[in-house]
């Protein structure tokens, strides 16, 4: 048995796509130095905090705070900025006549952040982020469990809790949504954006995934997906990369997967091309992705329903394919425990995630987990096509 030095969680080996060793190389005047050794050689007081926080990142800032793995570029990004401007309000905002190095962060200084915060009317999920990029920080020095839990920091436990398990159904035919007919106008006012709400619409996707598929080069034979062969489905398959790297093959089983497949490739200008508008950059857009759902009423204030509501609606309705029952998040009872994790398990696996629990998040708890769960959470007005269809140009 291999001694650990973290105590972070072994990762199961990941997929095809994920490539393990994401840590950049380091300086060569810090080459055959322990970490420990390196931020020794910058001596509390007589050291920037500044410049030890910038060491820190460098050091720290691509590693997960739980799993022995890299994270993705969007949280080294969002970890950085939010660490940087948690020092600078220190001084601006709370008051601090000076700012602390970080190995000398207090309790004192998250408990007068918290309060800012809470002046600032930041949402309970933003605050509870924010707490998890501090306890990261941390953990980097060694101190691991002294970023407490939100109701050390004056915070209703509830409402700043996480929960694991889904407490209502987000779907959008939960609310009432016209599905179909919503995406159509979608479609006709902005055809990228539509087809992307169609990827969602059909396969579950992500926003960032649906936004970078490429409706040409992602569609492969099954032959080519290495997948065993029992696991065969369909002829074809989309190939999907998502979060942490991991590759999913999705089946085009369906008239309304093919169609919207067809439909994206009568889109794009190019066969190398995604679903993004080719004049603008990614975060363009992600941006304009989310001004056309505001402009539709696909948000929480108008219509009750978001984008990551329809994902959550294709997963449902995939566990009562897989299962025959009603998922506890719809008031599904009791069913054999077996089928229950066999139907979990494909719902996971579709939508990208490598845990079967965190499929709960879509479904719900099953009956035994209820018990014992505590919570933790250029055609540019081209129109959309009829759902079924299998014109698709797979060659």
């Amino acid at each position: 048995m291999t001694n650990r030095t973290s105590n972070r969680r072994l990762q199961k080996p990941g997929s095809p796509g994920h490539l393990p060793g994401g840590q950049p190389l380091r300086r060569q005047e810090w080459a055959n130095k322990t970490n420990q050794a390196i931020l020794a050689s910058y001596p509390l007081g007589k050291t920037p905090p500044v410049k030890v926080l910038e060491v820190l990142l460098e050091l720290f800032n691509t590693l997960h705070t739980a799993l022995e793995k890299t994270v993705s570029h969007k949280t080294r990004v969002e970890r950085a900025q939010f660490l940087r401007r948690f020092f600078r309000d220190l001084k601006a905002k709370a008051g601090f006549n000076t700012v602390p190095d970080p190995r000398n962060l207090g309790q004192k200084h998250i408990h007068a952040m918290v309060q800012v915060w809470q002046q600032e009317h930041l949402a309970p999920a933003t605050i509870q982020t924010y707490l998890s990029f501090l306890r990261g920080l941390s953990m980097w020095m060694g101190k691991h469990g002294f970023v407490r839990g939100p109701a050390h920091y004056g915070l209703n436990v509830e409402e700043y809790q996480r929960h694991e398990y889904a407490q209502r159904d987000k779907s959008w035919s939960a609310k009432g949504v016209d599905i179909d007919a919503l995406v159509d106008r979608v479609c006709a006012f902005d055809k990228y954006v539509g087809a992307s709400l169609r990827l969602i619409q059909t396969m579950g996707l992500r926003r960032k995934e649906s936004v970078l598929f490429r409706p040409f080069e992602s569609v492969m034979p099954f032959e080519a997906t290495k997948l065993a062969l029992e696991k065969k489905e369909a002829s074809w398959y989309v190939r999907i990369k998502g979060k942490g790297g991991r590759v999913r093959f999705i089946p085009l089983d369906n008239p309304a997967r093919l169609a919207a497949v067809e439909f994206a490739q009568d889109v794009v200008r190019s066969r190398d091309s995604h679903m993004g508008n080719p004049a603008n950059e990614l975060k363009q857009n992600l941006r304009r992705f989310d001004y056309v759902m505001e402009k539709f009423g696909i948000t929480f204030l108008e219509l009750g329903v978001t984008p990551h509501g329809l994902r959550h609606e294709v997963l449902i309705q995939f566990f009562g394919g897989q299962s025959g029952e009603l998922p506890p998040v719809r008031g599904g009872g009791p069913m054999p425990p077996g089928l229950d994790r066999a139907a979990r398990q494909a719902v996971a696996e579709l939508a990208g995630h490598s845990r079967v629990r965190s499929a709960g998040a879509y479904l719900g708890a099953s009956p035994v987990h209820r018990r014992a769960a505590t919570p933790i959470e250029d055609k540019a007005h081209a129109q959309c096509p009829p759902m079924p269809g299998n014109q698709i140009r797979l060659q």
